[in-house]
């Protein structure tokens, strides 16, 4: 028996939850990633990354966060189902991890993201779910150690000159400014993502270091 899987309008759904002004939101500035590299690593080679690679490594990511964020994903714990494949250059497919709470890096819960990668616009729009089938048809659910939230990953900018773009909004009720913490963290540091270090370091063999 075909088993009915629950689809999502993600877009709509992303800006409506973005602009209810109850819920928490965080958009790190667009982050110039061949300046970082040049400003702020050591490479074994000379490299200016493109936006295609960029846009390839977020597609990668969109399906494998445990390799991809494994600072994040519990290992073996990510998996992809109700996946539709690439229809007029989009791709919609559920994910499953477990994830460190944002507050409580020391706890893993399960996170449910209804996915849509979108080849054109070089965007991926997760819509995370307290409930969801499982790849059986049985009901998942989301932990509960912190709100549902929302992220929009993506690449901007030129060819040549590509930005990694990243937005996050939990769905709150009302402001909660701790939320917020390790972002504003992030963006003050300066460092480029994790994931684009490994994309880097693993996928094109290049050796880097973080400047002191």
């Amino acid at each position: 028996m075909r088993i009915a899987f629950p689809n999502v309008d993600h877009e709509p759904v992303f800006e409506q939850a973005w602009n209810d002004p109850r819920n928490t939101r965080f958009e790190i500035p667009p982050i110039d990633v061949n300046r970082v590299l040049s400003e702020r690593y050591r490479l074994e080679r000379p490299l200016r990354l493109t936006r295609s690679q960029l846009w390839e490594m977020e597609a990668r990511k969109a399906r494998r966060p445990d390799r991809y964020i494994p600072y994040v994903v519990e290992p073996g714990s990510a998996a992809v189902w109700a996946d539709q494949g690439e229809r007029e250059r989009v791709e919609r497919f559920v994910r499953k991890s477990r994830q460190r709470l944002w507050l409580q890096p020391e706890r893993y819960e399960l996170i449910l993201e209804q996915t849509r990668a979108d080849h054109a616009q070089q965007k991926v729009t997760f819509i995370g779910a307290a409930e969801y089938p499982g790849p059986d048809g049985a009901p998942l659910r989301a932990g509960t150690g912190q709100p549902i939230f929302h992220v929009v990953h993506g690449v901007g900018g030129e060819e040549t000159q590509p930005l990694n773009l990243w937005s996050v909004v939990f769905l709150t009720g009302q402001q909660d400014s701790r939320l917020l913490e390790p972002f504003v963290r992030m963006a003050h540091e300066g460092w480029l993502p994790g994931y684009v270090e490994i994309y880097i370091r693993e996928d094109l063999k290049i050796g880097l270091s973080r400047r002191e």
